[in-house]
């Protein structure tokens, strides 16, 4: 009975070898069902229109279904959160904006998820936000808003959708810059900033560019200056605020990346950075990102890199703000 004992061996070793393989085979299968993006919002906003452009561009690429999940909620913490705690195969993703992925941390104790808790793929796109004034304020330029709101300190107000969004902070970094003194109002969205806007019962706001575009262009709301460093592309006449030498520090907008739970396989990994990348240099996923007011990343940002600056910008604006929910 002698003999049978190597057999033994052989056949746990095989067993083993596999067991072994088994990771790596399912791997390089991937992927083998659909794909889910979750986004942190109700259908229909900017960070649910990217993750659907994306989505389809990303499906096109890996040759299987990459469907959307709306997980609204906390400012997109919600979503973030079921992400960060899903298994890192691959088969379920983030398309996030900046308020989710690195901002709501800095200002609430009630997110628990982190920015480590998650592996960046890879940025998708960014669009300015605007400062604008309501119409009853007779102010048409930002040399005049500088000026009226210097001459009266604590006077005026200014709205954006909620604390410690990009909006929230754009606002404060015009304060910080202009060193003026205005009031925060934070409205649960932008509808209700909208409507107050308008109707003439806010002076001032600050909107995603793609969100504030149409009221400008109809003349309902006046534009200040957009956001980041230069001018949009979208809008040209539209003049950045960094180009005033008092606002030359101004540089921040919102962004959407493509997030997976931390710990993700670099085979996958790979992969779907290689899909995101080709889909970034569609002619038609630039086209449609174009439309919705915002620019394509370049495809050789080096997302941890952005990551990690955009949360040491944030970070500084929050504790000047003394910003806390």
């Amino acid at each position: 009975m002698q003999p049978t004992l190597p057999l033994r061996r052989v056949a746990l070793l095989c067993g083993l070898a596999l067991l072994g393989a088994a990771p790596a085979l399912a791997q390089d299968a991937y992927p083998s069902k659909p794909i889910t993006i979750v986004v942190g919002y109700p259908p229909g906003g900017s960070t649910d229109l990217t993750a659907r452009t994306v989505a389809t561009e990303l499906g096109n690429k890996l040759g299987v279904p990459v469907v959307i999940e709306n997980v609204g909620g906390a400012g997109g913490a919600i979503g973030a959160q079921k992400v960060a705690s899903s298994a890192p195969d691959g088969y379920t993703l983030l398309v996030g904006a900046s308020n989710e992925i690195a901002i709501n941390k800095l200002v609430t104790k009630k997110v628990k998820y982190d920015i480590k808790d998650f592996t960046a793929i890879g940025l998708i796109a960014s669009q300015p936000l605007v400062l604008v004034a309501s119409t009853g304020t007779g102010v048409k330029t930002l040399a005049e808003f500088t000026q009226k709101v210097s001459k009266n300190p604590g006077k005026f107000s200014y709205g954006s959708s909620g604390v410690g969004t990009s909006l929230h902070l754009a606002g404060e970094m015009v304060k910080e810059q202009g060193k003026l003194f205005m009031t925060h109002i934070p409205y649960r969205g932008v509808a209700p900033l909208t409507n107050d806007l308008v109707g003439n019962n806010l002076e001032y706001g600050v909107f995603v560019l793609s969100s504030g575009l149409p009221h400008i262009k109809s003349g309902k709301v006046i534009a200040l200056g957009t956001t980041e460093a230069k001018r949009s592309a979208v809008t040209p006449d539209i003049p950045a605020l960094a180009e005033t030498p008092q606002y030359k520090n101004v540089d921040i907008g919102t962004w959407f990346a493509l997030m997976a739970p931390a710990n993700l396989p670099k085979p996958v990994f790979d992969k779907l950075k290689k899909a995101l990348g080709d889909s970034l240099q569609s002619p038609d996923f630039k086209k449609k990102m174009e439309a919705s007011g915002s620019t394509v990343a370049a495809p050789t940002v080096n997302i941890d890199q952005f990551l990690a600056t955009e949360v040491a910008k944030y970070k500084k604006i929050v504790e000047f703000a003394k910003i806390e929910e």
